[in-house]
């Protein structure tokens, strides 16, 4: 941490007139969820006389009942208060009535979204998607893993025997973070069904482009959909319709693109949202018109660019001498 701080006040010296943006997320400041650390920095920078920002990617402090998700919970709110407090904007990646406990006095607050980390995903509209012609495809970018794979992988496999019973044989297309494993028992969960499965496991983001190019439909389980989950956006840049479940981060601008909701306690419905989806042809093109005129207005990183420049030029204040 010492030796972060010195490398990082060289770096205010070096770099006078500039901001810094400070990431928050509990896990990335602290293996445990408890994320004083950042308090810390950010301090340290304004100390010194820094424009800083604060970007908020967890938007709320961790649930559980344990006595020690209570403590946690306990630090991440006074953490994030703090840091909402000393900085000069702060960015959250939900909007701002999503999230429970930001003050009506704070002036700071500047609500943008999270892009899709791939180069270029327009080039996916390029891409012809005949379902006439060639067997239907399902994209899963990413399955979360540990206690959750089980879960993810139930409703995903649920889904698709639903939608291959009535529609005729499909193939599912997984990729992503912990797609080998989760992949790897979806495939011998539908293993006798008319649904192929292909586990591509980490493929290079041009590739990711072309796989979500090639599919159908983005059917995503990780949780319930909202600005902040950059694999959904994928589906989106990409031109695809997103079938995800409904929750409280649930709002515009997400739900302008091609997202087909379902909710939270009903994933029995992602079956029939996904027959839908793979069988209509007009209501499959319209949701992807959807998604490709969000990624132009909300999504793109050209938008989200001049967001964050215009954050930062209007909200900020820059400090009148001293290094910025």
């Amino acid at each position: 941490m010492r030796a972060s701080l010195r490398q990082l006040s060289k770096q205010i010296v070096d770099s006078q007139n500039s901001w810094f943006l400070l990431q928050y997320t509990a896990l990335g400041w602290s293996n445990r969820g408890f994320p004083a650390r950042a308090v810390r920095t950010m301090k340290y920078l304004k100390a010194r006389n820094a424009c800083c920002a604060v970007v908020f990617h967890d938007a709320e402090a961790y649930a559980g009942n344990r006595w020690i998700d209570h403590v946690r919970r306990t630090v991440q709110l006074s953490v994030m208060r703090r840091l909402l407090k000393i900085s000069d904007v702060a960015v959250f990646t939900v909007p701002r009535q999503k999230i429970s406990w930001i003050p009506a006095s704070a002036s700071n607050v500047v609500f943008i979204p999270v892009g899709a980390n791939l180069p270029a995903p327009e080039k996916a509209w390029n891409e012809k998607r005949q379902l006439r012609d060639s067997m239907p495809v399902v994209a899963i970018f990413s399955i979360t893993g540990g206690q959750r794979t089980s879960q993810e992988v139930g409703e995903i496999s649920a889904a698709v025997k639903f939608a291959a019973k009535q529609a005729g044989p499909l193939r599912v297309v997984v990729f992503g973070r912990n797609s080998e494993v989760g992949g790897n028992t979806l495939k011998a969960t539908l293993a006798g069904s008319p649904v192929e499965v292909t586990v591509m496991g980490l493929i290079p983001a041009e590739e990711i482009v072309q796989v979500l190019g090639s599919s159908d439909v983005l059917l995503f389980v990780r949780g319930p959909i909202s600005s902040r989950r950059g694999s959904a956006i994928a589906g989106i840049a990409c031109g695809l319709p997103v079938i995800a479940q409904e929750g409280s981060e649930t709002a515009p601008p997400i739900t302008d693109a091609g997202v087909v909701l379902v909710p939270a306690d009903d994933p029995a419905a992602l079956g029939p949202a996904l027959l839908r989806v793979l069988t209509d042809h007009d209501y499959r093109a319209s949701l992807a018109e959807r998604s490709r005129n969000a990624q132009e207005r909300y999504f793109s990183w050209s938008v989200i660019a001049a967001q964050y420049a215009r954050a930062l030029r209007e909200r900020g204040t820059r400090p009148e001498s001293g290094p910025g």
